[in-house]
């Protein structure tokens, strides 16, 4: 099969059993392992998550290590981690998350069959406890076409599911700080730079989730940042003003002035397809 790097991250707040957990998932629990893991610590982190590097270092060789003097922010700890992956081929895994068992299989096989294909994500579920209680399940459109399409009114991409093509993205600029849209706007820059885009269609990532994951996701701090995405969409000729408006105006109402609680059921209602009395085993 193809070769391929993860480009990771993990900081001080951080919890050490969900990173423990996210690590196994991909070389332990995994039916392809990767042929490296980039892990940038991000600053000075606990004991315990580093007692947990220590364990995986020491039992696998595919681990390349890098300690940041300080804390610069998710976006610059992926720009390092692409840029020291030392295969073409490089998947994103965040740090308390878990992937499907053949997440990496099913990516690999797709760049396989479609040659021309630069990124690759899938769906993700969202769970919260337990990693078979989940709540809700974001899907997103697969085709090239559907998902450039989509990206004109929200991500077409889960960012924790994706794998993608090094060139391409360092072509595209590489991630750069932009306060919680990092993914988007590296995905933007790749659709002006001609990219392919595809999903598999399957959920690759059981995502967790809990009321902060919406607080995150609200304030002015985060709609300021999303309306600056929005005016360089605009700016490129991606969309025009009466889409930029749209956008802008929905943000508006659902982070600045919806309540967390309210937040919490948009996202369920409108941007996830929300699972009741469903358990699925993963």
């Amino acid at each position: 099969m193809l070769k391929f790097s993860v480009a990771m991250s993990v900081y001080k707040n951080d919890n050490a059993v969900f990173f423990d957990r996210a690590l196994d998932s991909i070389v332990v629990n995994q039916s392809v392992i990767p042929n490296e893991i980039v892990l940038v610590v991000d600053g000075p982190v606990t004991d315990e998550i580093n007692s947990v590097i220590d364990r995986y270092t020491e039992k696998f060789s595919i681990f390349k290590i890098i300690r940041l003097e300080k804390n610069g922010g998710t976006g610059n700890a992926l720009k390092i981690a692409v840029e020291n992956a030392s295969n073409n081929l490089v998947a994103r895994m965040d740090s308390d998350d878990v992937s499907c068992f053949d997440r990496f299989s099913q990516q690999l096989k797709f760049f396989e069959n479609y040659k021309d294909v630069d990124i690759v994500g899938g769906d993700i579920t969202e769970f919260i406890g337990a990693e078979n209680n989940i709540v809700a399940k974001r899907s997103v459109p697969t085709t090239n076409q559907e998902i450039k399409n989509y990206m004109k009114v929200r991500c077409a991409l889960n960012h924790v599911s994706v794998m993608y093509k090094k060139d391409k993205v360092l072509q595209a600029g590489n991630y750069q700080d932009f306060h919680y849209n990092e993914d988007y706007f590296l995905w933007v820059r790749m659709l002006l730079g001609n990219c392919v885009f595809g999903n598999t269609g399957t959920v690759l990532v059981n995502v967790r989730v809990g009321e902060d994951m919406y607080r995150r996701r609200g304030g002015l701090k985060y709609y300021r940042s999303e309306k600056r995405l929005q005016k360089f969409m605009l700016k490129s000729k991606i969309i025009g003003f009466g889409t930029y408006f749209m956008n802008c105006t929905k943000r508006f109402i659902v982070q600045v002035l919806m309540p967390n609680k309210l937040r919490g059921w948009v996202f369920k209602k409108f941007a996830r397809k929300e699972l009741k009395d469903e358990s699925t085993s993963r």
